[in-house]
């Protein structure tokens, strides 16, 4: 009898403190694979598909699952996590502010993990991002402006391919032949959100979508050499990171946009220039009474360099997430992050320091689409209840705001 429903046991159990991680990984088991569930024991895997599931499929389901847990969970070990900060708040349990936010047209999505933010969300995010940037401007930030476009000979040669290829987005466009173009204009189509054309009409991606912003500048310093004083630098950026059945709100989207303070010089120089932000951050995130907590993280790396990497960053605390709290799932999301890379990516790029050493690199970078989920689900979705500065902001564009309520429909 076929099912939709294809349920795997776990002996020995999945060690709790991996289940977010390879339900995250399951979202790439396979297509037919519409969302993923692990029992909180950590012994039950449960996978709801597309399609009826027969013997053979559930067969290979079952086969990457368990391939997938062994790959992650041999020898892994608990890291040891800390918190750095807490800053608690009494907050109601509220609601999922996604549905009201989009029957509002406060957000509209476009597609799969891509939205529009409306005047309300983007009064709030325009608020914050120029907070960050007076930090920027203390520190003496230079500003830059980056594409979205970025090379993919780079990201090879950072590693990305090999540590986050579950993510990467690619940039194509049809051959340079008239032929084969003017039958994509006969012929193509779109269905189910996706492009329907014979893929022989693509060229081969020439460039991929940037994943953070903090690449462009590196790129940019390769083969350089550093002033004493090393380097502070800003920019804001659309950046993309596929997420699959992950996105489902703005929680986790494909296309989110990030402004980021990035630093570049000695250890030191990046310590101590992460601290200053940390600091400063601290009071903003005070005036937006925002509940959260810092921690320390790793990045979502993928299967074969997840165990390695993973304890590499816990074990030096490379990695300090800003978690903010959703009241409304009992959980936390992360809006924000400092991070310290050490002297890899001036190894990788032959970015040097005066002594001809290479040069460390670290960044903090703001989310602003789940920031914005963060505050409204803390705060609810009226303007006049959030806190002074926030509320602030919505009123300098609430004519604007009233024009779009006129135009939004019912």
């Amino acid at each position: 009898m076929q099912s939709n429903l294809v349920q795997v046991a776990q002996s020995p159990a999945i060690p709790r403190f991996l289940i977010n991680d390879v339900l995250s990984k399951l979202a790439y088991i396979h297509e037919a694979v519409n969302a993923a569930e692990i029992s909180e024991s950590g012994d039950l895997v449960r996978l709801f598909l597309r399609v009826s599931c027969d013997a053979m499929l559930e067969r290979e389901l079952q086969q990457r699952v368990q391939l997938l847990i062994k790959s992650m969970a041999e020898d892994a070990f608990e890291p040891e996590l800390r918190i750095i900060e807490e800053h608690a708040r009494d907050l109601p349990n509220g609601k999922d502010p996604m549905p009201d936010l989009l029957a509002r047209r406060a957000v509209v999505q476009e597609g799969p993990g891509y939205f529009v933010l409306g005047p309300l969300l983007t009064a709030l995010i325009s608020y914050v991002e120029d907070r960050v940037i007076e930090v920027a401007n203390a520190l003496g930030a230079i500003s830059f402006r980056f594409p979205a476009l970025i090379s993919p000979r780079y990201l090879e040669r950072v590693q990305y391919f090999k540590n986050f290829p579950h993510s990467l987005s690619f940039a194509s466009h049809l051959r340079e032949n008239l032929t084969e173009i003017q039958r994509f204009a006969d012929e193509a189509s779109a269905a189910d959100g996706t492009v329907i054309a014979d893929t022989a009409l693509f060229a081969k991606p020439p460039a991929m979508l940037a994943p953070t912003v903090c690449h462009h500048l590196y790129l940019t310093l390769t083969d350089s050499r550093l002033s004493p004083q090393g380097l502070v630098a800003t920019a804001s950026g659309n950046c993309f990171r596929y997420e699959s059945i992950n996105m489902i709100s703005l929680e986790r989207v494909w296309n989110f946009t990030m402004r980021e303070i990035i630093f570049v010089g000695n250890d030191e120089q990046v310590r101590d220039r992460l601290e200053v932000a940390r600091a400063s951050m601290r009071s903003i995130f005070e005036e937006i009474k925002l509940d959260y907590k810092i921690m320390t993280a790793n990045d979502p790396f993928f299967i074969g360099t997840f165990r390695d990497h993973a304890a590499y960053q816990a074990a030096f605390e490379l990695k300090y997430e800003v978690r903010a709290r959703l009241p409304y799932k009992n959980g936390t999301v992360a809006v924000a992050s400092y991070n310290r890379h050490g002297d890899f990516f001036g190894r990788t790029l032959n970015i040097q320091l005066t002594d001809g050493s290479p040069a460390c690199t670290g960044c903090f970078g703001i989310g602003f689409e789940r920031l914005a989920l963060a505050v409204v689900a803390q705060h609810g979705l009226d303007p006049h209840k959030w806190p002074e500065p926030l509320c602030n902001a919505a009123e300098r564009v609430r004519d604007r705001m009233l024009a779009f309520d006129l135009i939004s429909g019912p």
